[in-house]
């Protein structure tokens, strides 16, 4: 897997939606996260500049997901489901892209990924610079 690579096209899982993304850093900010929604979906996100996105096809589907404080816009596929891209509340000058429906790229090609503190959300909790790190995921093929 090329780390370094900064575009690519993505779509959801039933093709509905596709789109290309220019990449911040490549595949070098590859990341899981603790909120409680994130937990839930269990995506890996990569990073996109703010006008890193182009939705390609299947616009009209995406359907926009705000809870909480209503700050952080996730979008997904209203035909598959399958979320696809977000902009986070905590950064909204970049979108986090589900690293899956990226071409040729797929979760478990990330062997350790740092796992971001989204329970204790560095905006909701005084003196904190950024986002902390909860801890370390690892994936280890069975041979």
């Amino acid at each position: 897997m090329n780390l370094d690579v900064q575009e690519l096209n993505g779509a959801c899982h039933c093709g509905t939606v596709m789109f290309n993304v220019k990449l911040k850093d490549g595949l070098r900010t590859a990341r899981r996260c603790t909120c409680s929604y994130c937990q839930l979906k269990g995506a890996v996100a990569v990073s996109a500049a703010k006008d890193g996105i182009t939705v390609l096809a299947g616009g009209e589907t995406l359907t926009r997901y705000q809870f909480n404080t209503r700050a952080a816009e996730h979008y997904f596929c209203s035909t598959c489901g399958i979320y696809t891209f977000h902009k986070p509340r905590s950064n909204p000058d970049f979108y986090g892209v589900n690293a899956a429906c990226l071409e040729g790229v797929s979760p478990f090609d990330f062997g350790e990924l740092p796992v971001n503190d989204g329970i204790n959300h560095p905006m909701d909790t005084q003196g904190s610079a950024g986002p902390r790190r909860a801890g370390t995921l690892r994936y280890i093929p069975a041979k």
